[in-house]
Formats: structure tokens, sequence, C-alpha cells
């Protein structure tokens, strides 16, 4: 049997659509969410194993581990995608803002990584971990600072796991720019956001999956970073 993919924060946008695609890959999948969505009855019934975790809760981390140690002995694949999206202008309190930031995007796969090593290295092949971190990990954000520092952050940690996990698990980011817009985004926003990537498109959640699909059927890639991103750096 196929050992399973544990795919965090993947209620909605992104994470769900990987969610998604592998079910119909009929690859197991079990995944965290913060707040339960309607869909996440609908995964259930398609033989999801969804687990409720907040990270900003005391042993969150600790109890996910224990969570997914008693669905399986083994994985296949570690998908860091919970996210925080806040900025400085609206959130005046900046010292818990950065602790904020560095903490899911950071801390979390931090102790993940090294709590579920063991059940990556118990599946048959080489296993994956792989970051979603953000295009402005190339660029910074001065709308952005700290939550483009930690996204950093994570984008760094891809290295440093790759060395200390080859050759047995690979260590990856996917950074991506606008891959989808949110139903409640102007005209005027989308517009103007299209305009910063020298493709100018929506491209859609696919982009993100082919991604990730390249770096877990590649026996060779470990410790780098696959931009998708509509050549934003040309711009």
């Amino acid at each position: 049997m196929t050992s399973p993919i544990l795919i965090t924060g993947a209620a909605q946008r992104v994470g769900l659509a990987m969610v998604q695609h592998f079910i119909a890959e009929d690859i197991p999948v079990i995944m965290t969410y913060r707040t339960k969505h309607p869909i996440i009855d609908t995964l259930i019934e398609q033989g999801v194993t969804c687990i409720q975790a907040d990270f900003n809760q005391p042993d969150a981390i600790t109890t996910l581990i224990a969570q997914v140690q008693q669905h399986t002995n083994a994985l296949s694949a570690v998908i860091h995608n919970a996210s925080s999206w806040d900025c400085e202008a609206s959130n005046p309190d900046h010292d818990a803002l950065f602790d904020t930031m560095m903490h899911i995007h950071a801390k979390v796969p931090y102790l993940l990584n090294l709590g579920l090593a063991p059940l990556l290295e118990n599946h048959q092949g080489t296993a994956d971990i792989i970051h979603i971190t953000d295009y402005v990990v190339e660029k910074g954000s001065p709308k952005h600072i700290a939550y483009a520092a930690s996204k950093a952050a994570l984008d760094n940690l891809s290295r440093s796991f790759a060395a200390k996990y080859a050759p047995k698990i690979k260590v990856n980011s996917v950074a991506p720019s606008l891959i989808i817009f949110n139903e409640d985004d102007s005209e005027e926003y989308k517009a103007k956001t299209l305009k910063k990537s020298i493709m100018g498109i929506e491209p859609g959640c696919r982009e993100v999956i082919d991604a990730v699909e390249l770096l877990r059927k590649s026996n060779y890639i470990t410790g780098r970073t696959l931009a998708v991103d509509g050549g934003r750096h040309l711009k």
C-alpha cells in the first residue's frame, strides 16, 4: 500500500486542491485544518484523514505528530502548506506579528520535520518534504516584512534538512506568487496584480500541484527552490 502524504493547512485554496489531486490519484492523504469548513465532511467521506490542528495552541505540534503516528507507520511526503498572511499595516503589535509569522512558517515545519522523520524514513523508496514558501523570499516585501522574513527562513530550512536527510528524504521548496485570486478581490486589484508578472495570468492551483509532483517524482532534486511566479523577477 502507498504511504500517505501529509499536507498541513489544506482545507481551502491551494492546499485543498492538492488534497483533491491526490484523492484522484488514489494516494492516501492525511491533512490538517484549523477551521472546520463544510468540505471537511466530504473529504472524510472520500477517505481522507482530517486532523484539526491550531498550531498557535500549546502542544499542537507534539499532538499532531502523535496523531499521525496513530494512523500510519510511514509517510511518503510531508507538504508544509499551513500559512498566515498578515502585515505590519494591519497589525500594530509588531512584536507579536513577527513571532506569529516565524512560528507558523518556520518553527512548525522545523519541529514537524524532526518529529516525522522516522515515518518518512520508513517509506519504501525516497520520501519528500516540500515547503510551500513565497515569491517574496527572493526580493523581500516592504509591506509584509515579517511574513517575507519567515518564508525566507522556511526556504533556508529546505537546504539544511536536505543535507541532513539525504539520500533517504528529499527536501525542497515551491515558491509561488499569484496562484488564485480571492472571491472578494476587486477588479482593480486583480488588474494591478496581473501586471506584476510577465505572463500576466491567474495560473490556477494546477501550477503548484505540477511543481509538487515534479519534485516528488524526481530522484535527483533536493535542497532547491522551484519558483512558480510567472517570471516576476524579470519585471
